[in-house]
């Protein structure tokens, strides 16, 4: 990764007509701000290219968190061109004298307010210098908000798990499961620790670990022959009615309550409201929060999908029979103290073939890292429910 950044710029410096050099009266930040000033079709690139030049041959490894630093809230060409920068400036210090302001550069990991991509590129530096480095830090990254640090932390705790279980100590293997799967946010690492809980004994119902929504109110078929629906406003995206009916493909439809079974969320419309081609239907829930807080909406689905949160369209993408796997789609917004309505919108197209034939989705809430939010009326867990009517028989 850090061969092919290099690689990226060195050529756009080849391509770029001019001066490679930059007039050594520039500051640091007046170079960063060319860098951060990149924008596509070339806009930037000219000045970027000097400054780049410049930053890369010519200031030292002490500058690396200021470079870091500038990372945050850049749009992605330029954080491609600042990290770049970074891996440059700190390949030239350690090639010269084989080390690196780690001190520093440890202090910019641990302020967690900078980017996740910056602090990443931090650690790798101050890893490839210091041996000891994995050890110390990376313990203490379990909930750290970069999620590639995370990972790193989730993984040494399973591992001390199947290490506490080939010296058959489940309990200590126990501990260290469900420590990680608290902790993890990616999903083969969450199949693993619930599998492995499951064969402990301590089954996970993954549907509320993720914050799947599993009751919905659904409506449909409206019209979507040749894609017309997609972009046509039917009835419940001016207002949702559970109550209403109205003029769809089939005749009079009305909302109808479903419940999916499925420990990730999947609502099969082909099973809840007919085998239908060429159609839209829709999908409600009221969802009640406990407060006011940011959140995420992340819905998969092979199908073209709108989403909304209380009247707001967080997310649209008109791409049929895509690869739909979860998080596909994120819409990012705000619930509200108490209800609040989402709305999703899930498009069929007339294709005839078999892998085209599946209309469905499923749709989870979440905080920006991935962590469950739900409904303050959400019953507990199946696995915990089951738990304690079993204690309570005990």
């Amino acid at each position: 990764m850090r061969t092919s950044r290099l690689a990226l710029l060195g050529w756009l410096i080849w391509s770029v007509t001019g001066s490679a050099a930059c007039a050594q009266s520039d500051s640091v930040p007046q170079l960063l701000a060319a860098l951060r000033a990149v924008e596509r079709e070339g806009k930037g690139h000219r000045p970027a290219t000097r400054a780049w030049t410049y930053l890369t041959s010519e200031v030292g490894a002490d500058q690396l968190p200021t470079v870091l630093a500038a990372i945050d809230d850049a749009q992605p060409l330029a954080a491609n061109w600042l990290r770049a920068a970074v891996d440059a400036i700190a390949e030239r210090e350690v090639q010269q004298s084989g080390k690196l302001p780690t001190e520093a550069l440890e202090k910019f990991l641990h302020e967690k307010h900078h980017d996740p991509r910056a602090r990443r590129l931090a650690y790798e530096w101050i890893a490839r210098v210091d041996p000891t480095a994995p050890g110390r830090l990376i313990p203490g990254m379990l909930d750290d908000p970069s999620l590639e640090m995370r990972r790193d932390a989730v993984a040494e705790v399973i591992a001390a798990a199947e290490d506490a279980l080939a010296e058959e100590n489940s309990d200590a293997a126990l501990s260290n499961y469900e420590k990680a799967l608290d902790a993890a946010r990616d999903l083969d690492q969450i199949k693993l620790v619930a599998e492995a809980l499951g064969k402990l004994g301590h089954p996970v119902d993954l549907s509320h670990h993720f914050g799947f929504v599993m009751d919905w109110k659904l409506l449909g078929p409206f019209d979507n022959v040749d894609g017309v629906g997609f972009d046509t406003p039917y009835p419940p995206e001016e207002a949702v009615d559970l109550s209403s009916s109205h003029a769809g493909t089939t005749g009079a439809i009305r909302w109808i309550a479903h419940t999916t079974d499925d420990q990730y969320g999947n609502v099969d419309l082909n099973k809840a409201v007919g085998k239908h081609m060429g159609v839209v239907g829709y999908a409600a829930k009221e969802f009640l929060s406990d407060r006011s807080q940011p959140a995420e909406v992340r819905v998969g689905s092979q199908n073209a999908v709108k989403i909304w949160l209380n009247g707001k369209l967080l997310a649209s993408a008109e791409a049929y029979h895509a690869n739909g796997v979860m998080d596909q789609y994120v819409g990012r917004g705000e619930l509200a103290p108490g209800r609040n309505l989402i709305l999703v919108k899930v498009c069929q197209n007339e294709q005839t073939e078999a892998w085209a034939q599946d209309w469905h989705f499923q749709l989870r809430v979440c905080d920006p890292l991935g962590k469950a939010i739900h409904a303050t009326d959400r019953p507990a867990s199946v696995v915990d429910s089951e738990s304690n009517a079993k204690a309570a028989t005990e």
